[in-house]
Parts: structure tokens; C-alpha cells; sequence
């Protein structure tokens, strides 16, 4: 099994920056690629970034530019680095987990608040 925890999120105005993270515990050498995602009020869970053990990245379209993905192997450690956040950024955002064949594991999701 692997444990998720985030944390960073909080209250930002719009231009702004925050930084997320997510350290993974448990059976980590299973995890093949780490993302976070968010749920904005009222809309589905959709994908922000994502990086893989070897370090290929990936990014939503409206993040790409301000939004920097990067994982730590070694702490087990994904963060999120957001820069010039916009009200439309506000949900509660998901670390998650790739584990392949055995799954995905979810953070417990932590508010990002972007006021205008």
C-alpha cells in the first residue's frame, strides 16, 4: 500500500504563487509516475500535471507556462509549483499515484483559493 500527504494549499490572489506537495510513503518502488489533479465546484476531477519516474512531464493545456511539475526519488516527493494562479486555478486539488497493475492511490486533496 502506499500513503499520500499533501500540503500547500491556501488562500492566493489572483498572480500569485503557490507550491504544492505530496510525499509518498509505503510501497513506493511501485509507483511508476506521480500527478496532481483538481476538482474545481461543480466539475469533474481533471489532470494538471503529471511526472514520471524517469522524469517525462506532462501538463494540462491551461496550465502549461505557469504550472511546474518535479519529483524527488529519493524523498518520495512530488511538488507542484504554481505561479501566476488565476481565480479559474481554485479547486481542491489531488496528488495522485501511479502504480500500474496494482493500482491508484489518492491524497486526501488539499483547497487552492485564487481570489480576484
Amino acid at each position: 500500500q502506499v500513503r499520500l500527504v499533501e500540503s500547500g494549499g491556501g488562500l492566493v490572489q489572483a498572480g500569485g504563487s503557490l507550491r504544492l506537495s505530496c510525499a509518498a510513503s509505503g510501497s513506493t518502488f511501485r509507483i511508476n509516475a506521480m500527478g496532481w489533479y483538481r476538482q474545481p465546484p461543480g466539475k469533474e476531477r481533471e489532470l494538471v500535471a503529471a511526472v514520471t519516474r524517469g522524469g517525462t512531464t506532462n501538463y494540462a493545456d491551461s496550465v502549461k507556462g505557469r504550472f511546474t511539475i518535479s519529483g524527488d526519488n529519493a524523498k518520495n516527493t512530488v511538488y507542484l509549483q504554481m505561479n501566476s494562479l488565476k481565480p479559474e486555478d481554485t479547486a481542491v486539488y489531488y496528488c495522485n499515484a501511479n502504480r500500474g497493475v496494482y493500482g491508484q492511490t489518492w491524497g486526501q486533496g488539499t483547497q487552492v483559493t485564487v481570489s480576484s
